[in-house]
C-alpha cells in the first residue's frame, strides 16, 4: 500500500501512528539493529531489549519531566486492568478504606465501579446520566479520611476534558490520562498515580504506562494478583513476566518522534490548532453541527458532535466521509453521533482535511 492510498484515521483507539514511526518500524522489521532478528522475537533478557527499554522509559521522563521519586512501570491489562490495580495497591486493607471518585463520564463511572468490589467509594459529584462538564469543587462531597482521589483527565466517548488539575490536597491524586497524555505539560509531583493505555497517544494497544510516587509502592492487598502489583513491577524493572516488547519499542519510537516534533509543547500547540478550527466550525455552522460540551470542558483530543440530531444525515457523513478517506468517526456506541478523534499523531493539515470535508457537507446538505 502506498502512502497515498492511506486512510485518516480518526479512531478513539487504537488510533493512528505517526507515520515516520512505522516506517521505521517496517525497516527494522527483519533485522532489528544488526541483532538479525525482529524485536518480537528477542529475549527480554536479551541487552538488546533491555536498551529497548531503558531508552523508552528515558525518553518518557524526559518528556513529562518525572521527578525521580516516581517508577515509571510497563504494565498489561489496558486501563481496564488499573480500575482494579489502583485500589488493590493503594487500599491494602480493602474494604476497611474508603476512595473518593469524580465521576465525568463512562470511563471514570467504569473504574468507580470495579472500585467498589474492594474498597468503599465515593462519589463526589451525585449520578447524571449527561455527562456534558467538570462539575466545580463547590459541588464536590469529598471523604476526610479518603485513601485517594480518582478521576480521569479526558472521557474520550463524551469529549469531557479537565482544563487543570483538580485541588485536592487531603490525599493522593490518581489521574487515568489514557487519551491526552503528552498533549500538555502535567506536573507530575502534583500526583500519586497516573496511569495510561499506550493506544491513543504513546503507541499501539497491549503496553499500559503506569507513573507512581514511590511512596505509593507498597504491599498491596493480599488478594491483589502479581500481575496488578505495582511493588512487584517495580522490583523487577517490568520484567516480572514477559512484557509486550513489540508494543514497548513502538512506544520508544513515538516517544522519540514526540521529542523530534517540539516534545510535549509541540504536541499541545498542534492539538490546540486542531481542535480549535474544528470546535470553531461546529460553533459557526449555525446549528448545523452542534456540541453540547460546556466550552470550559471541551475535549481537545476527542470531539464529539451531532448533525442535527439527525441519524439519517449523520449515516450519510460517515458514508461520504469514508469515499472521501476518512475512517472511524462513528461516535461511541452509548451516545451515538459523530466523533472525531484528534491525537498527537495527526497532523493540522489531516485535521483540516476533515475540515475542508465538513464545510462541503454543510453546504450539499443544509
Amino acid at each position: 500500500m502506498s502512502e497515498a492510498s492511506r486512510m485518516l484515521n480518526f479512531s478513539a483507539g487504537p488510533s493512528a501512528l505517526p507515520l515516520p514511526v512505522l516506517k521505521q518500524a517496517q525497516q527494522e522489521m527483519l533485522n532489528y539493529n544488526g541483532s538479525g532478528c525482529s524485536v518480537m522475537e528477542l529475549s527480554h533478557r536479551s541487552t538488546t531489549f533491555d536498551r529497548i527499554i531503558k531508552d523508552a522509559e528515558r525518553d518518557l521522563r524526559e518528556l513529562l519531566s518525572v521527578p525521580p521519586t516516581y517508577k515509571v512501570l510497563f504494565m498489561q491489562g489496558g486501563g481496564t486492568g488499573q480500575f482494579a490495580a489502583i485500589p488493590l495497591n493503594l487500599c491494602p486493607k480493602l474494604n476497611e478504606q474508603k476512595a473518593d471518585y469524580l465521576v465525568t463520564g463512562t470511563w471514570s463511572r467504569k473504574a468507580a465501579e470495579e472500585a467498589k468490589q474492594y474498597v468503599q467509594v465515593n462519589l463526589v459529584t451525585p449520578k447524571t446520566s449527561k455527562y456534558t462538564r467538570v462539575p466545580p469543587a463547590s459541588e464536590w462531597n469529598l471523604s476526610p479520611d479518603a485513601a485517594y482521589f480518582y478521576y480521569c483527565d479526558n472521557e474520550t466517548i463524551h469529549g469531557v476534558e479537565f482544563p487543570e488539575v483538580p485541588d485536592v490536597s487531603s490525599c493522593p491524586i490518581v489521574c487515568d490520562m489514557s487519551s491526552n497524555i503528552l498533549t500538555r505539560p502535567v506536573d507530575i509531583s502534583k500526583f500519586g498515580v497516573i496511569f495510561a493505555g499506550a493506544q491513543k497517544n504513546l503507541g499501539p494497544a497491549g503496553v499500559t504506562i503506569v507513573i507512581v510516587r514511590e511512596d505509593l509502592v507498597a504491599v498491596p492487598a493480599s488478594v491483589c494478583p502479581s500481575i496488578l502489583a505495582y511493588k512487584v513491577f517495580a522490583e523487577n524493572d517490568s520484567l516480572y513476566h514477559t512484557p509486550p516488547t513489540y508494543a514497548i519499542y513502538l512506544l520508544g519510537l513515538v516517544l522519540k518522534w514526540i521529542k523530534s516534533e517540539g516534545g510535549v509543547s509541540g504536541m499541545q500547540a498542534r492539538s490546540a490548532a486542531k481542535s480549535q478550527a474544528i470546535y470553531d466550525l461546529i460553533d459557526q455552522s449555525g446549528g448545523f453541527y452542534v456540541s453540547n460540551i460546556d466550552k470550559a470542558c471541551r475535549s481537545r483530543t476527542n470531539i464529539p458532535f451531532r448533525i442535527r440530531s439527525n441519524d439519517a444525515l449523520e449515516k450519510k457523513f460517515l458514508k461520504e466521509a469514508e469515499n472521501a478517506g476518512m475512517i472511524q468517526l462513528k461516535g461511541h456506541r452509548s451516545i451515538g453521533g459523530i466523533r472525531a478523534s484528534v491525537f498527537n499523531a495527526m497532523d493540522v493539515v489531516q485535521a483540516m482535511k476533515l475540515i475542508e470535508f465538513m464545510k462541503r457537507f454543510q453546504k450539499a446538505n443544509q
